[in-house]
């Protein structure tokens, strides 16, 4: 999952929300001067990556992928998942995807002296782009795999498989509906379990 799901399925807890975000961004054990719960949002954040990458939904959709690009299906579905998220965000969510995203940066902007460099830097980028509610749009998935594409350190296909999702988007759009309120159900019993 991408910056959009992580955020959400914290709940409504910012140091969590923080967290989720930061674990992108975070590597080996989270920095002790962070407060705990924010430390939480980091580990719930790895918790829906193992899970999203174990679900035999997810990975199926992998499968589906040809090469050269099921070697980087991992970022590919993270960001169409976050687009699936987006462009249907009233269903998944009672506010409005604006206002979340919005408050988000806002979060994210008074935490700032907290956030990794490369974290103060996508910060950003958000800004910019009026992420993560952009991701609703199809082009601002394009443009921010041009970008991942560029960071990877050696050559790759992910700036170029935007007609590939397209052409697959029912079938991950299906996908992505059937294991997201399974994803939920199990972020809100790790959440409640700490």
């Amino acid at each position: 999952m991408n910056v959009l799901a992580h955020a959400l399925l914290a709940g409504d807890d910012a140091a969590l929300r923080l967290g989720g975000v930061m674990g992108d961004f975070v590597r080996g054990t989270p920095d002790l001067s962070l407060p705990p719960r924010v430390r939480d949002g980091i580990y719930l954040h790895r918790a829906i990556d193992v899970f999203t990458d174990s679900h035999d939904d997810v990975r199926a959709a992998r499968e589906r992928l040809p090469a050269p690009f099921r070697r980087y299906a991992g970022i590919l579905l993270d960001m169409w998942f976050d687009h699936c998220l987006a462009r249907d965000f009233a269903k998944w969510s009672a506010r409005p995807l604006g206002e979340f995203s919005t408050r988000l940066r806002e979060e994210m902007h008074a935490a700032t002296p907290v956030l990794p460099g490369s974290l103060r830097r996508f910060l950003g980028y958000m800004d910019a782009n009026d992420l993560p509610a952009g991701y609703a749009d199809a082009d601002a998935i394009g443009k921010a795999l041009g970008g991942i594409s560029q960071r990877l350190s050696r050559a790759n296909p992910v700036a170029g498989a935007m007609p590939l999702l397209l052409s697959e988007d029912a079938m991950l759009r299906a996908t992505f509906e059937r294991f997201f309120p399974q994803l939920r159900d199990f972020a809100s019993d790790w959440v409640a379990q700490r």
